[in-house]
Order: C-alpha cells, then sequence, then structure tokens
C-alpha cells in the first residue's frame, strides 16, 4: 500500500482566507429536514472520517477537508475522542486528550487541535458532525476504551461535554453527535443518562439549544426506537451499516420515522462503506468480495427517496486514515488519499445536484407513484416527489427495468420526463406525456437510474442539461 507524496498538492493548500461564517442548522418547521436562519434548505451529503482528529497531520487534515469540499460535500462526521486507541495512542505529533486518561485534565493543545479542525472545516464551507466521544468510551461492549464515562458517573460525562463546548465555543458550523456505534441500552445496562449528562453540559456550555444527534450501533433500529423520548436529540438517526450483506431495507427504516406524529429529520448516519468487505458482521473476508459505488447508490439514493433529509457516505479506508502510519483494519485495499477520489465518494454529490435542483422543503416520500414494477431487495424501487406535485424521482436500481407509473399523483396536465445517470451526473430526455399512466423500461446500460418527472409548465431543468 503505498501513500501517493502530498507535498506539492499541500504546497498548492494556501491557509485560506477569512471565509464568511457559516449560519447555524436548525429544523424545518415540518420537522422532516434542515435549514439555515433564512429559511433555505440545507441537504446532508456527508462523509465520514472517524479517525481525521485523531490520526492525521494537520496538514494532511487540511487536504482531506479542501478535497471533500471540492466534491460538493456539505459536513464531515469526525470523532474526538478516537475509537483506535484514541486516549493513548497519541496523534502523529505526540498529543494525547487527557493527561493519564482522566477526562477532568485535558490536554489543551489536543484540544486547539479539534478546534484547528472545526475552524478550517469552516474555511472551506463545511459543516462537522463532532462526536465528543466513540462509544467505547462510554460501554463496555467492545473496543479498547477505556470506559472513562461509566453509567455510575453521568457527572463526568456532562462536565466533558460542558468543557468541549466551551473549548470550541460552540462554533455555528458544528452539529454534535452522541453514541458513537454504540446502543443506549445494553444487556440491562442503561447508558442513556450518561448521554443525557453530555448533552446537558454541551447545551449549558453553548448557552441555547444546539442541533444534537446520536450515531447508534447497526441493525433495524434506529434512534426513533431506542431514544424516543430523549428532549435532547433533534435528529433521528440509523446505521444501516455493512454487517448486513447487500440491499438491507433502509428505506423501511426511513419510512418509520418520516410517518411518525413528531417527525425529525432522519439519516442513514452510516450506510455500507465502499470498498468494505460485504460478508456479514462478525467475520470480515475479503474473499467474498467488497462494497462498490452501486452498492453506495443503491442504499444512499433509496433512503433519500424514502424521506432521509440528506445522508453519509463512507469509505473503509478513509474512516481510519488508512496508510504507512495507520494499519489497515478489517481488510482495507487503497490508502486513503487514493480513497478520496472513489467513484461512489465523487458520484454522491449527483444526488446532492438532484435534491437541490427541486423544491425540498415539502419533499415526501411516495412510492404509489410505482404501480407496477416495485419489488423488493436488489429490486426494489423507491419514489419521491413533492407535496404541490410538481416533480416526482423514481430510483430505478436495475436497467431494462419495466414499470408503470401513476402519473395522477402529479398535478399536470402534462409531464416532462427525463432519465438521469447517478454515475455521471447527466440526464437524457424522454419528451413530455399525458394521461394516468406512463409506461417505461429503464435504459439498457447502467445499472441504475433516476426517472424524473415535472410539471411542464414549471420549466424544471435536470442538473447536466441545459435549459
Amino acid at each position: 500500500m503505498r501513500l501517493i507524496a502530498l507535498a506539492a498538492i499541500l504546497a498548492a493548500l494556501a491557509v485560506p482566507a477569512a471565509a464568511k461564517p457559516l449560519p447555524p442548522l436548525s429544523v424545518s418547521p415540518n420537522g422532516h429536514y434542515f435549514v439555515t436562519p433564512d429559511g433555505k434548505p440545507f441537504f446532508w451529503l456527508g462523509d465520514t472520517a472517524w479517525e481525521l482528529i485523531h490520526a492525521a497531520t494537520p496538514d494532511e487534515q487540511a487536504y482531506y477537508l479542501k478535497t471533500r469540499s471540492r466534491q460538493g460535500y456539505t459536513i464531515i462526521q469526525t470523532v474526538v475522542l478516537g475509537e483506535v486507541d484514541g486516549l493513548r495512542k497519541p496523534t502523529p505529533d505526540g498529543l494525547t486528550p487527557f493527561q493519564d486518561g482522566d477526562p477532568s485534565k485535558p490536554n489543551l493543545a489536543y484540544f486547539d487541535r479539534v478546534a484547528q479542525v472545526v475552524e478550517r472545516a469552516e474555511s472551506d464551507g463545511l459543516y462537522v458532525a463532532l462526536l465528543p466521544t466513540w462509544g467505547d468510551k462510554v460501554t463496555a461492549m467492545w473496543g479498547l476504551g477505556p470506559q472513562i464515562f461509566p453509567p455510575s458517573d453521568p457527572a463526568r460525562a456532562e462536565a466533558y461535554g460542558r468543557f468541549l463546548a466551551g473549548h470550541l465555543k460552540c462554533r455555528d458550523n458544528i452539529v454534535w453527535m452522541l453514541g458513537g456505534d454504540r446502543p443506549p441500552e445494553n444487556d440491562g445496562v442503561d447508558y442513556r443518562p450518561v448521554w443525557a449528562a453530555m448533552a446537558k453540559g454541551i447545551t449549558t456550555a453553548c448557552g441555547h439549544d444546539p442541533l444534537i444527534a446520536y450515531h447508534p450501533s447497526g441493525g433495524p433500529q434506529g434512534t426513533s426506537y431506542t431514544l424516543p423520548n430523549a428532549a435532547w436529540l433533534d435528529i433521528h438517526g440509523m446505521q444501516s451499516g455493512h454487517g448486513g450483506g447487500h440491499d438491507v431495507p433502509v428505506w423501511e427504516m426511513v419510512a418509520h420515522d418520516f410517518a411518525l406524529p413528531k417527525p425529525k429529520p432522519t439519516l442513514d448516519l452510516e450506510p455500507n462503506y465502499e470498498d468494505h468487505p460485504y460478508n456479514s458482521w462478525p467475520r470480515w473476508d475479503a474473499a467474498t468480495g467488497y462494497f462498490d459505488d452501486y452498492d453506495v447508490r443503491k442504499q444512499t439514493y433509496r433512503s433519500v427517496f424514502a424521506g432521509a433529509a440528506g445522508v453519509t457516505y463512507g469509505h473503509h479506508s478513509i474512516w481510519g486514515m488508512v496508510g504507512p502510519r495507520n494499519d489497515v483494519i478489517n481488510h482495507a485495499r487503497m490508502d486513503w488519499v487514493t480513497a478520496l477520489h472513489r467513484p461512489g465518494g465523487r458520484q454522491m454529490v449527483f444526488l446532492r445536484d438532484l435534491i437541490e435542483s427541486r423544491p425540498q422543503l415539502d419533499r415526501i416520500p411516495d412510492d404509489s407513484l410505482i404501480l407496477e414494477g416495485q419489488d423488493s431487495g436488489n429490486l426494489h424501487m423507491t419514489a419521491t416527489r413533492d407535496a404541490a406535485g410538481t416533480y416526482a424521482f423514481v430510483y430505478f436500481p436495475l436497467n431494462d427495468r419495466p414499470a408503470t407509473i401513476d402519473l395522477t399523483r402529479l398535478k399536470a396536465k402534462t409531464v416532462k420526463a427525463w432519465w438521469y445517470d447517478p454515475r455521471t451526473g447527466f440526464a437524457r430526455p424522454m419528451g413530455e406525456h399525458t394521461g394516468p399512466t406512463l409506461k417505461v423500461t429503464s435504459p439498457p446500460t447502467g445499472p441504475d437510474w433516476v426517472l424524473v418527472l415535472d410539471d411542464a409548465t414549471k420549466g424544471y431543468t435536470v442538473p447536466g442539461t441545459k435549459p
């Protein structure tokens, strides 16, 4: 495995000029999406860089953030107390977060580094979904730990949350994320008081209620099941993950959350990582093959079309910053610099472009658009539209797939149709249509496509086409 030389690239990355501060995010009035203070929608296109703070140098951090910003990402998920022995293993320049592993004795130089990452992200136009700690520092289920925030002493977690948010000045480009790949309860042990205390400490330091999410472990039950009444929780999260094989029905998980009487923005915070072995957890086996860009697209498009407020991409070599200095984990097969340019990661912006090309805040899931052909598993099609019926998107996971679409779900006499290619971001028009139904077959190449349907009077265009 070879990490390409960064010197020439980094030399071109001059310290950025002071950028306009990013505005704080909040939940849209209908509870489903994110908005900025002026009411404009914000699409969560995240990347998973868990070990960015702990395992990368400042120059590497700068290169990573600049690259993801240029590629169209909007938010980066990273963790302060890292998973890979984050309390005892120092950063590349010798920093550890605490003296003697004691959270009441923070090493300010380490937390200054955290602040620098958050500030650099903002200068690149990026928000940061910041985990104060990975879950092994709270639970005793697995991982290196140690457990420094035990359920017996939630005050310790509250003090740490207050310190961290205060040290970071509760910057507006931070979305706080608790959990760290752990359930809030396990084997009769209730960890919820620890997370509630940490959230209280963060809120106290901020002086207002910041956005707080929770990153759970993988499985069909996200926070809408495990933390349904947590007053501090603003965002529902789930992890369709990489341990369940192909085509985990994330669309069902998202649809459940979207239909709640008191909804919150819902996100798949950890779908299948690109280039991760796809056999089932807990024994990863590279011989069975790896998830590729197609696997990633199927999960991300179907979760967003089912009603998610965005999605987080992940690459198996990036989360651990794999390279000459950081060990290969679970059969990662390339360094993180190479992984930054993998096809699935580069294609995620095409999903963002498509969603942002139409009104977002009244977008709803509507699989009833698909009268015939929806199917299940790897063939499952998912549809979304706006409440006013001016447009609709239908995700076809396979080429040459016939379907019958109910055009009466759109409030238009004439519907303009397009095929949108999620691999390239280009679209091809397929004319105007009238009548109650439309029979289509996805193009012969592929494999996957998005059918775009528009009220012909609206003048909408599709990314990758000219008006």
